[in-house]
């Protein structure tokens, strides 16, 4: 007989079942996991040597857990995670609103009904998909919300006086009893009302209007907040702290390899979109070094971190960008380029907080500014470096694509040019060509356009060539033609 089919108290008592704290279950299948050598928090990149063997010392501690961190870490991510570390299925109380764990319950509707019928009390079953509660801090939160109130409609229903338990109606917290009960930005949490967490954590009793009720709750608290919010919004009291068993500090991702992981498995992308456009390993990477210009960008304030969400919804941009500039050329297949990049600024904008010298930039210049970054710091890694300072009359590995340009004055490229026409004019340039035989080798047939343009934009951020933009697309010229048609 499945445990889940058994429907009363006696049948739950011959199967043998035990009880068990929601900490303590948490432990065990953990423990369990740990040993079988299975994955704990599978979906979750990065922490992997950092944030979850923190997490797993705490949940085996049986600790209540504060992740601390900036926005976009996964932080939330990992308190969903840890449903997957409670059993499949929990006994509890038909009818009761606190989930009363049939062998040891503690609301007074419980033990009422289980005096009253014995062995016949019957039991439902709660699945663990159900016993995560997340609430999100806001200053208009009240006790109420949390913890309860009296409900004077029960009251007169009941024709009870507000001196009896019974009038109480419980709020989110007791009604998360055996759940993971998460609470999102814990410093906006107005300090009055972290008070009121201070009994729950520790001593397990709740109070409301009054009455105080010996209710030993058992739930798992994790807590998430931004260290940004410390100082600008509110923070979290010392006492609350110090009833808090583990504070766990999330990061970024540390490589580009985990951040494109992460990009590829939360970007929502349509089936025919990465059928439609195809990518170059090249643009993958630079679409993620954008993220790690901008957390060390002097024109973004850092300690409001970038989300990991830049580069995800930036991914979504780039390809829809892409696909847009096939369907007006009636294109079936498409591959990406280094001027579609333009088409993520507005996911960049978005979501950095600018410095005062960003926000005298502009915030669609800064974005143009973190795509420059990102090419003049991969450049190097895969043509030779490009001096400052250089010996006059001595060549070197990209003296014949400037001199063309200084013969050819230059091309426009237009943003939705069809993909023969971006090829004729990348493939005019031969010392393009030539450069990326000699260089790289063993580069895929389909990214060699790509790697093209990357060329010619890292020539124009290490200044030895011009690139203006115009309404419909981009001029490339060599540096002094377009200083001398500036004059």
């Amino acid at each position: 007989m499945k445990i889940e089919n058994i429907t009363t108290l006696g049948e739950l008592k011959k199967s043998g079942y035990e009880s068990k704290s929601i900490k303590d279950e948490l432990r065990s299948n953990l423990r369990e996991k740990i040993k079988s050598g299975k994955l704990t928090f599978d979906g979750v990149h990065g922490f992997e040597n950092t944030v979850i063997p923190e997490l797993e010392r705490a949940i085996l501690s049986r600790h209540n857990i504060n992740l601390l961190g900036l926005r976009g870490q996964a932080k939330t991510r990992l308190a969903r995670k840890m449903i997957e570390l409670l059993d499949e299925y929990i006994p509890f109380v038909t009818g009761s609103e606190i989930n009363d764990d049939p062998l040891q319950p503690i609301s007074r509707f419980a033990k009422d009904i289980i005096e009253t019928k014995g062995d016949a009390t019957p039991i439902s079953w709660l699945h663990r998909s159900d016993r995560f509660f997340e609430k999100l801090a806001t200053p208009d939160v009240t006790v109420a919300d949390l913890i309860g109130d009296v409900d004077p409609i029960k009251a007169a229903n009941l024709k009870l006086s507000y001196a009896d338990d019974r009038v109480i109606h419980f709020g989110m917290i007791p009604r998360a009893n055996r759940c993971i009960f998460v609470i999102n930005e814990l410093p906006d949490l107005q300090a009055r009302i972290q008070v009121a967490l201070f009994n729950i954590l520790q001593e397990g009793d709740i109070q409301i209007r009054g009455f105080k009720l010996r209710m030993p709750l058992d739930m798992q608290f994790v807590f998430t907040a931004n260290p940004e919010d410390y100082t600008n919004r509110g923070s979290i009291v010392t006492p609350l702290k110090d009833r808090i068993g583990s504070q766990i500090l999330t990061h970024y991702p540390e490589t580009i390899k985990i951040a494109r992981t992460i990009t590829e498995q939360e970007a929502k992308l349509d089936a025919t979109q990465n059928d439609m456009v195809y990518v170059p390993s090249l643009a993958r990477d630079l679409l993620e070094q954008i993220s790690f210009e901008a957390r060390e960008s002097e024109y973004i304030d850092n300690k409001s971190g970038v989300s990991a969400r830049l580069s995800i919804t930036a991914f979504e941009n780039l390809l829809s960008t892409a696909e847009r500039r096939a369907l007006k050329s009636g294109a079936d297949k498409t591959t990406l380029r280094l001027s579609d990049f333009m088409g993520i600024i507005p996911a960049i904008t978005g979501k950095v907080e600018l410095v005062y010298e960003g926000e005298q930039e502009g915030a669609a210049a800064v974005a143009q500014h973190l795509l420059g970054d990102a090419i003049h710091t991969f450049f190097p890694a895969y043509f030779p470096k490009i001096e400052k300072l250089e010996k006059e009359g001595v060549k070197n590995a990209y003296t014949d694509i400037i001199e063309w340009f200084f013969a050819e004055s230059g091309f426009e490229l237009l943003d939705d040019c069809s993909d023969e026409e971006y090829e004729r004019i990348l493939g005019s340039i031969v010392p393009l060509e030539i450069l990326i035989k000699k260089y790289q080798p063993q580069l895929e047939k389909e990214d060699k356009f790509f790697m093209k343009e990357f060329i010619l934009w890292g020539l124009v951020e290490y200044k030895k060539l011009s690139k203006d933009r115009f309404s419909e697309g981009y001029q490339f010229k060599d540096i002094y033609g377009s200083f001398i048609s500036k004059l």
